[in-house]
C-alpha cells in the first residue's frame, strides 16, 4: 500500500514539473521550481524503491520526508497569501476551501506518518544502497 502511495507521489511530483512551488512561504518559479521538481522526484524515487526494498535507510528518510511536508504546508498556509496563488494559477480560490483541504492533507500525512513508524520492523534490509 505505502509502495504504491509513494509511487503515485512521484508521478503527481513529475506533472508539476514547470509549475510555480510553494516552498516555506516562498513561492520558487522558473529554473528554480524545475530544480526543485527534479530534487523532490529523485527523493520520491528513492523512497518508492526503498519501501520496494524494505529499506530501514528508508524508513527513516520517510519519516523526516513528511515531516517536512507536513511542516511546508503549515507554513505555506500561513505566509502564502491567497491572492498571489490566484494571480499564478489564473483562477479563483476558495480560502475557507483551500484551508480544509490543506489541514485534511496534513491529518493524512501525520496518520501515514504514524502507519510507517508502527511498521518499523517491517523494514529488515539494513543495506544503505538501493542496488
Amino acid at each position: 500500500m505505502l509502495t504504491g502511495l509513494y509511487l503515485f507521489l512521484l508521478l503527481m511530483t513529475l506533472m508539476s514539473y514547470g509549475q510555480p512551488v510553494p516552498l516555506f512561504g516562498q513561492l520558487l518559479e522558473g529554473t528554480a521550481a524545475r530544480i526543485f521538481i527534479v530534487v523532490d522526484s529523485l527523493v520520491c524515487l528513492h523512497l518508492f524503491l526503498g519501501l520496494w526494498q524494505r529499506q530501514l535507510l528508508t524508513w527513516r528518510l520517510l519519516l523526516i520526508y513528511n515531516g517536512y511536508e507536513v511542516l511546508n504546508t503549515l507554513i505555506n498556509l500561513w505566509l502564502v497569501p491567497h491572492k498571489e496563488l490566484e494571480r499564478l494559477l489564473e483562477r479563483q480560490i476558495d480560502p475557507s476551501g483551500m484551508l480544509l483541504s490543506n489541514l485534511m492533507t496534513v491529518g493524512i500525512v501525520a496518520w501515514i506518518t504514524w502507519v510507517i513508524w508502527k511498521q518499523r520492523a517491517q523494514f529488515t534490509n539494513r543495506s544503505p544502497y538501493l542496488f
